[in-house]
Order: structure tokens, then sequence, then C-alpha cells
């Protein structure tokens, strides 16, 4: 008798938050989910790794797990050494707030799935674009059909989904869209203040990022109420610059 698919799930936001239960709930009719997840919130850690302490994973409730470390963690801790078996399909999410353009090189919640990619495994990020997010039902729904489909058909060797949903009731969306990584304009500021002691710290702050129009982006499909669907890939090589840096750097390569 054939087991029921097996889904890894992981978010950025931490264990308790709201997006991450409804998210298990909605997939729970797909399979069998099992949850690794940050202990606190983990937004813009990126791809990163915990290499110079040991890590603790907590039981917290049945087939749900808390880990002191970073998505990267959560899922390498569970796919490399904890669960029973290899899962079927990872899902991140689902994020309060959008990870968009190139919000995705520092999202945690893109690069736990990037990890599930890395490892193998059909791997999907899942984000709603409001940061005051409502309508997780919505991205939840959004999250299961693109789950079911994905362990029905598989995805392409070497490629995740980045997907971001409006925050809108379901029937208020107007389709979905396969898009290509848009770019913010961000307009970060460092802010800096004095401690009692005198001792200067800063934030990393700023008004809220724009991007630039782009026909085709992510940023325009969710401008038209769609929900965006970017595939990822782990090749970052420049492949068209090349031919040119062959001619520049020419006496310097053997």
């Amino acid at each position: 008798m054939a087991k029921d698919p097996l889904i890894l799930v992981t978010n950025d936001d931490g264990i308790y938050a709201e997006g991450l239960d409804v998210l298990v709930r909605a997939l729970a009719a797909l399979g069998r989910v099992v949850v690794y997840a940050p202990d606190s919130q983990q937004s813009a850690v990126g791809h990163g790794v915990t290499l110079r302490r040991p890590l603790r994973v907590t039981r917290v409730a049945p087939d749900r797990f808390m880990v002191d470390g970073t998505p990267t963690d959560c899922v390498m801790l569970a796919v490399r050494g904890l669960l029973d078996r290899r899962p079927d399909l990872v899902v991140s999410g689902i994020n309060a707030g959008a990870n968009l353009g190139d919000d995705v090189t520092y999202s945690g919640t893109v690069a736990g799935a990037f990890e599930g990619m890395l490892l193998g495994i059909p791997s999907v990020a899942v984000s709603l674009v409001s940061p005051e997010a409502e309508h997780y039902d919505t991205a939840a729904e959004i999250a299961c059909k693109i789950g079911q489909n994905v362990l029905r058909s598989g995805l392409p060797a070497d490629i995740m989904l980045n997907v971001n949903v409006p925050d809108v009731s379901s029937d208020q969306l107007n389709g979905m869209a396969l898009t290509s990584l848009g770019r913010r304009n961000y307009q970060d500021e460092i802010v800096t203040r004095v401690d009692p002691r005198g001792i200067p710290y800063y934030w990393i702050g700023g008004a809220d990022p724009d991007h630039h129009p782009m026909a085709g982006s992510d940023f325009e499909a969710i401008e038209q109420g769609k929900v965006s669907i970017t595939p990822l890939t782990r090749d970052l090589t420049a492949r068209h610059a090349l031919p040119l840096l062959s001619s520049q750097f020419g006496e310097l390569i053997t």
C-alpha cells in the first residue's frame, strides 16, 4: 500500500506564526504534514546556516518541531537526519509580507524552499504580499492547488517556485501568472543612535521600497490582482556575460 505524501513545512516567522498554522491545516488534505520551524522571527536571514554553535530541536506537538536556528537549518536538519523518510514536497510559509524581485536574496522564507530544492525535493515558498496579512486562507488555498499539482507532476530539476499572493479573499483574485523577478528600488537609510554609555548603535531603516516597472514581472502580476508564480533556479551563472568577460580577462585566463 502506497504511503501518503510526506510534506515538510517551514517558515521564517516562527513556529507559532498564524500563517504556519493555516498552511499546515490546509496541506493536511494532501498528505502527512511535518513542521520544522524556527523558534523565533527569522525574517531577512537569507540562506544562512548555523555553524558556530549546536542546534536544539524541541517537539511542541505531534509532527511539529521547533528549532533554534534559521529556516535553512530547519530543512537541512529534517531532511538529512530527523525525518523517518524523505519528504515528497517542501513548503515554506505562509510569510506575512511580499517576497518579490530582489527580496528573494534576503528572504528566509524563500531560503527554506531553496534548501529543499538543493536537496533534490520539489519546493515552494508562499507569501502574502501585505505585511499586515489577513487573508491567510487565500494563500493556503493557493498553496494546496500548487502543492497538489507538484505532487502529481513534479518540478524540473533544480527549480523551486516562489509564490506571492495578493492579500484578498479568493473570489477577488484575478487568476495566476508565471512571472520573472522584478527589481526593487530600496531606499534604506542608516539611523544612528547613542546608548546610555555613549556608544553608538545603528538601525537599517528607511521608507518602504518601490519597484521598477517591468512587463511580465512578479510586481506586475500582483498589481493586476494575480497570484505570481516565479520559478527560481540554483544556477546563478550570468551566462550572457561569459563572452564579454572572456575577452576582458583573456590574458589572465588559461
